[in-house]
């Protein structure tokens, strides 16, 4: 399994909207918004097979705007050995 930071980013014209299509879909309660900060994007972190999979936690019709990135955590040990 990798993680993954998926990102729903919106306007907020189109934030009730948004926050709907989340309901319907049954993914609301996996989001964290930063609506109420004036940040119209909402964050999952989920722990999938791939990119793809994470970009399922999308509703179909958002994910033109969204973004998928890969986390990585680096030891000590991990980043020494990159930089040699």
């Amino acid at each position: 399994m990798e993680r993954y930071l998926v990102e729903s980013h919106h306007t907020e014209e189109d934030c009730h909207h948004v926050v709907e299509q989340f309901i319907f879909h049954g993914l609301i309660n996996n989001i964290d918004w930063g609506c109420e900060d004036g940040v119209h994007v909402g964050w999952a972190i989920v722990d999938v097979e791939n990119k793809d999979l994470a970009m399922v936690m999308i509703p179909p019709n958002l994910r033109s705007k969204a973004k998928v990135t890969r986390l990585v955590k680096y030891s000590p040990e991990k980043i020494q050995a990159a930089h040699k």
